[in-house]
């Protein structure tokens, strides 16, 4: 890879995971976190569509065309909901809370997944 599109891509990665702390600290409300848990509830759906929007906009603003755009932004709204899904089942499943070793392996392979996803999205934003 040559040097200018390496640094695209760092950059894109990079921009990508200041959206996920946008997404997922202020942009997510209580009632969002809560419906997580629960296939197919509103809240839930649109916390991941929020993490989708926001996908779109940064692929856009780093030069990907429309329609890949959209297509790579579905996929990873569809992807963030249910690594989300999984993640809140599993504790809730397990009684595991903030107290106990576990739930932060649960919640760092969640947060680890949601950025690894970025890695693909790059790689889609950037080849497509």
């Amino acid at each position: 890879m040559e040097t200018s599109n390496l640094l695209i891509a760092l950059g894109l990665i990079a921009t990508l995971q200041v959206k996920h702390l946008v997404c997922d600290g202020p942009l997510q409300t209580l009632a969002m976190v809560q419906a997580k848990r629960h296939y197919g509830r509103p809240q839930g759906l649109l916390h991941a569509a929020i993490h989708g929007v926001g996908t779109l906009v940064v692929i856009l603003l780093w030069g990907a065309a429309l329609l890949p755009a959209l297509a790579i932004a579905a996929a990873e709204t569809a992807l963030h909901y249910h690594i989300d899904f999984a993640k809140e089942n599993l504790i809730a499943r397990t009684g595991w809370n903030s107290n106990a070793g576990p739930f932060w392996w649960v919640y760092c392979a969640d947060q680890m997944l949601h950025h690894m996803s970025y890695l693909v999205v790059a790689w889609f934003a950037i080849t497509a």
